[in-house]
């Protein structure tokens, strides 16, 4: 993981402490940063529910938030990429402060806002924009393409690997999809894992900290015999379109996928 995402904020705004509240805490420099990675992820689990609270944004993250929750939105998003633009992300957070200060009114200060936020000729905000565009897109990937198999005590669990730290935008979706069934999402590149238990919110754990029982789906089960025999009767080989095939399932995907 890159930059944290109060780090981020402050250098936007050249604040100390953006997200959440800082504790006077002797830490050793690992536990510095796993507490740090801990709240940047928690953050971001949070604010990809629908129960988000803007309460929990201080200073820069806030002031950008209500002035252009979309800028806000890409800024996240290109955060979760994990790519190396952060000194693009925060000249983009710069560029939509500075383009509100022009005016005094509240409408008008996040009118000019937005138009900075999607403003495409800016180098910085094309590559923030570019960003968050492959987030989204992997994240509609993974809500269509993770495939479940339930385990011994009735938990449906999926593994992945995907390109971008995506977990926390698909914890919405899958509480939605699920109900009060538990779940878990396995991301083994990155060694978390998203899950819910039934009456609780999604949250992210690290893999190691999780038993192996708590995690290990059925190989094989009955369930996913009959959607592999579904996939194969409804498969039309003159239809076929190997092309169009890995364009809509990278074919990087496909370990995961059963039917394949």
């Amino acid at each position: 993981m890159g930059m944290s995402l109060t780090r981020l904020f402050s250098n936007i705004g050249c604040e100390s402490r953006v997200i959440g509240e800082e504790k006077p805490l002797v830490l050793t420099p690992d536990e510095q940063m796993e507490r740090i990675e801990k709240e940047d992820v928690d953050f971001a689990v949070s604010y990809f529910s629908d129960d988000f609270n803007i309460s929990r944004l201080e200073g820069t993250a806030r002031s950008l938030f209500e002035l252009s929750a979309n800028a806000f939105y890409s800024i996240i998003l290109a955060w979760c990429g994990e790519l190396s633009i952060e000194k693009e992300i925060i000249s983009f957070g710069m560029g939509i402060l500075s383009a509100a200060r022009n005016f005094n009114g509240l409408d008008d200060k996040r009118r000019a806002a937005d138009k900075a936020a999607n403003n495409r000729a800016d180098s910085d905000a094309l590559k923030v924009l570019n960003a968050a565009g492959k987030v989204q897109i992997e994240i509609h990937r993974m809500q269509g393409l993770l495939r479940f198999s339930v385990n011994k005590d009735g938990k449906y669990i999926a593994r992945c690997e995907p390109d971008h730290f995506v977990l926390p935008c698909l914890g919405e979706f899958f509480t939605a999809r699920f109900g009060d069934t538990p779940w878990a999402i396995i991301d083994e590149k990155r060694g978390l894992c998203l899950g819910r238990k039934s009456g609780e919110r999604a949250k992210i754990d690290i893999l190691e900290e999780i038993s192996e029982e708590d995690f290990s789906a059925v190989k094989g089960d009955e369930w996913e015999e009959l959607w592999k025999h579904y996939h194969k009767t409804i498969n039309n080989e003159d239809r076929k379109n190997p092309d169009l095939q890995r364009q809509l399932m990278p074919k990087r995907y496909w370990k995961h996928l059963p039917e394949m």
